[in-house]
């Protein structure tokens, strides 16, 4: 999607629960961010969508589109259309998203497919689903839905696959799926013509660390996983020919002691000698430098507010969604990797992501 701002700053769309997916958010409400002092405000020319459960967010490479999630069991995506004066509309109907509780998606870079990572439930399992876009970016057909498998020792958590994102890898080469119920990264071949998915390998990861999403650093050598459940950044090995994965190192999400903490977000910089995770239970985003292949802590600073799961990077600063407490911060990054929050908490209702245009 074109990038696009104004003399009044950056704009943002925000994604929250609504009533009907256990919330009391808008569902996809526009915001601008002012980057020379961090500012947030709500941009009343654009009234809110009430797309139900949109838990995340993701814009077409090249036209004004942008995909939700809408995370309810059975699922679906819906695609809205941006005008020039930033007004959004439903372009066509939602679709069924092929699993339960969808709460990733990102469009391939050729912007001829729309990848969306289910979460599932009880029943279905996790599942990666792929949708053929047409020349208006609008969604018209499912064309393969890829079921995981696998299990973990965590009670409660991970009984069974649960899916929680999907990204394609800096070379465009290949898609990875985390999934959170079984330890694992599934690396899928998209053929292009088709819309399927072909496995290429299953990446096993610690025993009960529970990935949720990962961060590749410039280049792409390197990647880091946000782990829910062993609450901890861990840095892997990427190998671009194969897709593979290799574990190096891993650190504690959070230096709080005595709580029960489950990371959510991850960013690595522009620069790729930084990262930065949001800690929900500390309540906190934790910065650390990457030194070769190792993880340094080097600041940890309070989210802004309670619950805080999606992280954005916006032009020198991180928008920190701060779920429970219904705030949206933007926390400035200092020169050496250092977080300060730049402004006022913005009331967002239930916000769980941002996405900038």
């Amino acid at each position: 999607m074109p990038t696009r701002s104004s003399s009044d700053g950056v704009a943002v769309l925000t994604g929250s629960y609504t009533p009907e997916s256990g919330g009391d958010g808008a569902g996809i409400a526009a915001l601008s961010l002012t980057p020379a002092t961090g500012h947030l405000a709500r941009d009343t020319t654009v009234p809110p969508v009430p797309v139900n459960g949109a838990s995340f967010l993701a814009a077409h490479p090249s036209l004004d589109v942008v995909y939700s999630t809408n995370e309810t069991d059975p699922g679906t995506v819906s695609a809205l259309v941006r005008r020039g004066d930033g007004q959004l509309s439903p372009l066509g109907e939602a679709l069924s998203s092929g699993g339960a509780n969808p709460c990733h998606l990102t469009v391939h870079p050729d912007g001829a497919w729309l990848l969306t990572a289910n979460y599932g439930s009880d029943t279905p399992p996790g599942s990666v689903a792929v949708h053929r876009l047409d020349s208006d970016g609008r969604p018209v057909e499912l064309t393969d839905i890829a079921v995981h498998e696998g299990t973990g020792p965590v009670t409660g958590r991970q009984e069974g696959s649960h899916a929680h994102q999907v990204l394609v890898d800096p070379a465009g080469r290949y898609v990875l799926a985390t999934d959170l119920g079984a330890d694992a990264v599934f690396t899928y071949r998209l053929d292009t013509r088709t819309g399927t998915l072909e496995r290429v390998a299953v990446n096993r990861l610690r025993a009960g660390s529970g990935p949720r999403h990962l961060a590749f650093a410039p280049g792409g050598e390197l990647v880091f996983s946000a782990d829910e459940l062993s609450s901890t950044v861990t840095c892997h090995r990427y190998d671009a020919g194969t897709g593979t994965l290799t574990g190096l190192t891993s650190v504690p999400a959070t230096a709080v002691r005595d709580v029960t903490n489950q990371p959510g977000g991850i960013v690595a910089s522009p620069c790729g000698r930084f990262v930065w995770v949001t800690n929900r239970g500390a309540d906190t985003v934790a910065a650390f430098r990457v030194t070769g292949t190792t993880l340094e802590p080097i600041d940890e600073m309070s989210a802004g507010g309670t619950w805080p799961r999606g992280l954005t990077y916006a032009d020198e600063h991180l928008l920190v969604a701060n779920q429970h407490s219904g705030t949206l911060v933007a926390l400035r990054v200092l020169d050496d990797g250092a977080l300060r929050q730049a402004g006022p908490a913005m009331s967002v209702p239930s916000v769980v992501c941002a996405l900038v245009l």
